[in-house]
């Protein structure tokens, strides 16, 4: 890679790559602010459009942002911002081993309007640490949830598989996975990596037929894609023409996918560097492993063109991006009741009974402080328009205990520009002194759950002797 490679540092060579990317651009309107200097036909034409000037459908079922660590390079802003611009009709993010980037892509594709999906590719057979490995070994699993069920079904393999192996080395079971999985998502067969094009790769046509009868076996026909990938490796086009052979014999769809580890073209000497920090080399070391730069985003007319050796395979991605999209917001669970004492006939009854008491010993009679009161019972009236008087009663319920437990409680962030958690403790900033903006923190516009982040230490004088540490323990 000109102007990259060598034997330098890679503080340098990080110094060298800076000074060759063009700064993220801001666009006026609805653009994404992560959006760079877009790609496409000079005269400015719409890349979704094909050569005879009508859309082509497109959704990306398989892409990768930078919450898969030393592997994806974009922010699930960035691949937002580029699929919009794009035109796609949904974009699926399938990070390896986790849904970190779930929320800010659904939030980020919110604002567009962008349908997305959410899946994980599960990483099997790990052979253990790879850390220093320029080809990671092991196949891996990519399942895409199909709806909210399969989206926390996914989420508590990734989960078991986490306790189960350690960090960045899970360990799946897979027999429990399938059958926890089996109807709640989709199954590509996935890339390089997958547990059927691995299988061609490495023991050929047979090998990867008894690969895909497994998945079918495992999740039912109805839910098994074969999925074509094509970053112009020598041998892509023919292991693409043998998959889609192997799709037609048992009678399943096929779909073309990027497997994007970035969004755009530009960004491709970071996965570069990326993969050569995670090898623990140089990128000069890495020129036998590294990819010819074609794992991006791409529009549906350039993906048209790539696959038009297989007809319908650019629309069956459509087809299933639309059906696996699905909004995150709706995954806010709804808390359990909070068991409020006799004598009250409901949560909101209860929690004004703690706000007004603890509004008494902070500021004293209503009469002495009346601003402080009007500004606690406008925000107890927000309060229980928004629903909410459980989740208060829930957190201040934690933070009692914790100080009755010897466990120093301290609420922080947002939550201090509100004069209900000042008056229930929850917080020891006070808002009407300050005269803190509460609807930072809550208010009828968005109709959001709360977030009251907690800090909590131990205080270790007080429970030591009910620990009972050994002489010379470290605690």
């Amino acid at each position: 890679m000109p102007g990259l490679s060598g034997r330098s540092t890679f503080a340098e060579q990080l110094r060298r790559l800076a000074a060759k990317q063009p700064p993220p651009r801001r666009h006026d309107g609805d653009a994404s602010p992560w959006s760079r200097e877009p790609r496409g036909p000079a005269d400015g034409a719409d890349p979704a459009l094909g050569p005879d000037g009508r859309r082509v459908p497109y959704a990306e079922l398989h892409c990768r942002s930078n919450f898969s660590f030393l592997d994806g390079v974009s922010h699930p802003e960035e691949l937002v911002g580029e699929a919009v611009r794009l035109g796609l009709d949904a974009l699926v993010l399938a990070d390896r081993d986790g849904m970190h980037g779930a929320v800010r892509l659904a939030q980020a594709a919110r604002a567009h309007g962008l349908p997305v999906g959410h899946g994980a590719e599960l990483s099997l057979d790990l052979p253990g640490e790879q850390a220093g490995v320029p080809d990671p070994a092991g196949t891996s699993l990519l399942a895409i949830a199909r709806d909210l069920t399969g989206y926390r079904r996914l989420c508590g393999a990734i989960s078991r598989a986490a306790l189960a192996g350690g960090k960045n080395a899970p360990v799946y079971d897979l027999d429990a996975t399938v059958e926890d999985l089996r109807g709640h998502v989709l199954v590509p067969t996935g890339g390089r990596r997958g547990h059927v094009r691995r299988a061609l790769v490495e023991r050929g046509t047979a090998a990867a037929a008894d690969a895909l009868r497994d998945l079918v076996d495992w999740f039912g026909a109805d839910h098994v894609v074969v999925e074509l990938t094509d970053h112009q490796h020598p041998l892509d086009s023919e292991h693409n023409d043998v998959l889609a052979g192997l799709a037609a014999e048992h009678g399943l769809p096929v779909a073309a996918t990027t497997n994007a580890r970035y969004a755009a073209p530009d960004q491709a000497p970071h996965a570069n560097l990326v993969d050569a920090i995670r090898a623990h080399r140089t990128l000069d070391d890495m020129q036998p492993w590294l990819g010819p730069g074609t794992a991006f985003l791409r529009s549906g007319a350039e993906m048209h063109d790539m696959f038009a050796r297989y007809p319908g395979a650019v629309a069956t991605s459509a087809r299933l991006g639309r059906e696996v999209a699905f909004d995150l917001r709706l995954l806010a669970p709804a808390l359990p009741p909070f068991p409020v004492p006799d004598g009250f006939p409901d949560e909101a009854d209860y929690l004004r009974h703690l706000a007004y008491a603890g509004a008494a010993d902070r500021y004293g009679p209503r009469d002495h402080n009346p601003d402080a009161y009007a500004v606690i019972d406008r925000e107890l009236a927000v309060i229980e328009e928004l629903g909410f008087p459980g989740y208060f009663l829930t957190v201040w319920d934690i933070v009692r205990f914790a100080r009755e437990s010897g466990i120093l409680a301290q609420g922080r962030g947002s939550a201090a520009t509100s004069a209900v958690c000042y008056a229930l403790r929850i917080s020891n900033v006070d808002a009407v002194k300050h005269q803190l903006l509460f609807e930072r923190f809550l208010n009828t516009e968005r109709r959001e759950p709360p977030d009251i982040d907690v800090f909590t230490e131990l205080d270790l004088s007080r429970i030591r002797p009910v620990l009972e540490l050994e002489p010379g323990s470290r605690g």
